[in-house]
C-alpha cells in the first residue's frame, strides 16, 4: 500500500489486528527485516511496516535527513488517522522514532528503540572508520547521512514522556555505555542488552524479541 505524504509516496505493509504498531527499519534496508517477528506480532497488533523515503518501494529523493524521515512518519500518522501508535524502530528507524518522541510525543505511544544512536561520535572507532571508508568508496548518500547525523543531545531526551524501551546488542556498533545513558536520560526509559548479539543480529530476520515487544506494548 502507498500513501502520499510531504509530496512523496511512502510504501507500507499493513497486517494483523489489534492496537496499531509501526515498524521502522534501518539504513539501507526495508520493511522486510521485520518479516519474522511480524508473523508473530500480527496476532496481537495491527502492524504498519514502512519503507522510509529513499528505501525499498518508497520514493527516492535528494533529501537524506532523519528530521525529514521523522516528518514523513508524523504525516503518515495524520494521513491514516492513527492515534498514538506504538513504534518499534531499528537503527535509523530508532532515531526517527526518538525524534518523534522529542518533537511530537503526543502523537505517538510507547517507543522501542533498537540500536539507536544520538550522534555520529557514538560509533565505535572501528565502526566509524568502516562507514567513512565505505562512503569514500561509494559516495552513497545514506552513508554520508550517518557520518553527519543525527545531532541529538542527552538533554533533548529529558522531555520525552513516552515510555521507552532501549534495546542494544552486547557487541553493537556504538560505544557500549551509550545505551545506558539514553535509557537513564529518558524519564520512562528501560534498558535491555541482548547478550552475544551485534547491531542487528537479534532483529533482522529474527523473532526472538517477540515476548519483550508484546509485553512492553501491553497487548
Amino acid at each position: 500500500m502507498t500513501v502520499n505524504v510531504n509530496n512523496i509516496h511512502l510504501f507500507y505493509k499493513k497486517s494483523g489486528q489489534g492496537p496499531p504498531l509501526l515498524l521502522l527499519h534501518g539504513n539501507g534496508e526495508d520493511h522486510h527485516i521485520f518479516d519474522a517477528i511480524s508473523s508473530k506480532l500480527e496476532r496481537d497488533f495491527t502492524l504498519y511496516a514502512l519503507d522510509s523515503r529513499n528505501h525499498g518501494q518508497s520514493e527516492m529523493t535528494t533529501d537524506f535527513s532523519y528530521e525529514t524521515m521523522a516528518g514523513d512518519v508524523y504525516e503518515f500518522l495524520r494521513a491514516l488517522d492513527l492515534e498514538a501508535p506504538g513504534i518499534v524502530g531499528f537503527s535509523d528507524g530508532a532515531i526517527t522514532a526518538l525524534l518523534l518522541g522529542i518533537k511530537h510525543g503526543e502523537a505517538v505511544g510507547r517507543l522501542a528503540l533498537l540500536g539507536v544512536n544520538l550522534r555520529p561520535e557514538d560509533f565505535t572507532e572501528k565502526s566509524y572508520r568502516w562507514v567513512k571508508e565505505t562512503y569514500e568508496e561509494t559516495k552513497d548518500p545514506l552513508f554520508k547521512m550517518m557520518l553527519e547525523q543525527p545531532n541529538i543531545e542527552l538533554d533533548d531526551l529529558r522531555g520525552v514522556g513516552n515510555p521507552t524501551l532501549v534495546i542494544a546488542g552486547e557487541n553493537d556498533i556504538y560505544r557500549p555505555e551509550l545505551f545506558g545513558e539514553v535509557a537513564a536520560a529518558l524519564p520512562g526509559g528501560e534498558l535491555k542488552i541482548m547478550m552475544g548479539h551485534g547491531h542487528d543480529s537479534y532483529i533482522n530476520g529474527q523473532d526472538i524479541l517477540y515476548p519483550d515487544i508484546k509485553a512492553f506494548f501491553g497487548s
